[in-house]
């Protein structure tokens, strides 16, 4: 699963059912107010919202919940100029309850999917002191300690929430917490509850059904995959996580002129990096180098509305410049990256930007402490093998680059390409 659909699932989770303490009754005012339908569009639960804190802006627990749904819409429409509305309302909901635990989930949740992971760890600790007997606030304190490389900790908070509530969060973690301990089997068995345990926005099972289909490509099952990602299609027609997942499907199978078509659908609906990326890459592998190269160029002017809006992307961009870039920028976004978060994701970062800097011992070494869980994600062996052949151990590169080969659907084409001729030049 990759970070940020892993954070952005956390914080829209996050935006429903959060607890409040409100102890005022609305006034008259305020229940005149009418209410969104239930199971309504996020627009819709948006205008709603507006129009209670309009009515009657002294409930906390509205502005929350407002801030809440700015980043639902985040997720469906990719606008991250919605962060600065949600942390605005958090703030207003604080002025009027300081303290209180369902604004500092929400917090919590906006810090993560901003990649503030110290940040998010910090509102989780307040509102579980707070209100030690809910259990929202386990999810952002799950998901700050896993990206800080705390996972001890995690696993014994993450065991909490499940027993305190087994449902599409808690399993949604479960999936995560073995796949990053190669427990891939175990990963697909929970996001199959998370999927089936429902959600309280509707887009919430579709993101768990291409969740879902992720996992199944990791295990090279890309038939698997593609029952999984059509599934998420038929609740939420036209969802764009699983339409790249689909093209993923295609370019397992030979079909890259179908996988560009489907990423550049995607990329024209919602242009997040990750897609321009896939679609750049895919153009590469299918001989299109100029269109690719173009493609890629974007990736720059993609990150910048995410710099305004406050989000770290220095894992994704150090493994971008790795690629395609930079080496010596890759380094430096790479160390900064381990420093803020030192986990499997951004030990991984470092270890590629290493590699590509000329430095395959000191890459080498980081790229074990990505792997250190037991993960058996194709792009952590993939970039360890190519550390591992750059460094002389022939034996090690061979074993992880088969690894990473070894899996149809696991990476995109042109890494999976990478890593072919990697491991043939080993023979």
């Amino acid at each position: 699963m990759a970070l940020g659909a892993l954070l952005a699932f956390a914080a829209a989770l996050a935006a429903f059912a959060l607890v409040t303490r409100d102890d005022g009754s609305p006034t008259p005012a305020a229940a005149a107010v009418p209410r969104a339908r239930p199971g309504a569009p996020t627009p819709e639960r948006i205008v709603a919202l507006q129009a209670a804190v309009r009515a009657d802006g002294r409930r906390a627990d509205r502005w929350t919940q407002l801030a809440g749904a700015y980043l639902q819409r985040v997720r469906e429409t990719g606008d991250t100029a919605l962060y600065g509305r949600a942390d605005e309302a958090l703030r207003r909901a604080l002025r009027l309850r300081p303290g209180d635990p369902g604004a500092l989930t929400q917090r919590g949740a906006l810090a993560l999917a901003r990649h503030d992971f110290r940040a998010g760890l910090l509102d989780a600790r307040r509102a579980r002191r707070v209100a030690p007997e809910v259990t929202k606030p386990f999810g952002v304190l799950v998901d700050a300690l896993v990206e800080l490389g705390r996972y001890r900790e995690a696993g014994r908070a993450l065991q909490a929430m499940v027993d305190r509530r087994p449902d599409l969060a808690s399993y949604a973690r479960v999936s995560y917490f073995r796949e990053l301990h190669g427990d891939l089997d175990g990963a697909v068995g929970a996001m199959r509850l998370a999927a089936s345990a429902g959600g309280e926005a509707p887009e919430h099972v579709s993101w768990s059904q291409s969740l879902l289909g992720g996992l199944e490509l990791q295990r090279g099952r890309p038939l698997a995959a593609g029952r999984a990602f059509r599934a998420a299609l038929a609740r939420t027609p036209g969802y764009p996580p699983a339409q790249a997942g689909l093209a993923r499907v295609d370019a397992a199978a030979g079909r890259l002129p179908a996988a560009i078509r489907r990423l550049e659908d995607v990329v024209e609906r919602l242009p997040l990096p990750e897609h321009v990326v896939a679609l750049g890459e895919a153009q590469l592998a299918a001989g299109r180098a100029q269109t690719g190269r173009r493609t890629l160029q974007l990736v720059g002017a993609q990150r910048r509305p995410l710099a305004r809006a406050g989000v770290d992307t220095d894992v994704e961009l150090a493994l971008f410049e790795a690629e395609h870039g930079s080496a010596r920028r890759a380094l430096t976004l790479a160390r900064r990256a381990w420093a803020a978060a030192p986990g499997v994701r951004s030990a991984d970062a470092l270890g590629r930007a290493l590699t590509r800097a000329g430095r395959p011992a000191e890459g080498l070494r980081s790229a074990r402490r990505a792997l250190r869980l037991g993960s058996r994600d194709a792009a952590f062996l993939l970039h360890g093998g190519l550390a591992a052949r750059a460094a002389g151990r022939s034996a090690l590169a061979r074993r992880w680059l088969a690894g990473a080969a070894g899996r149809r659907g696991a990476l995109g084409p042109l890494q999976a390409r990478v890593a072919r001729r990697a491991l043939g030049g080993l023979r």
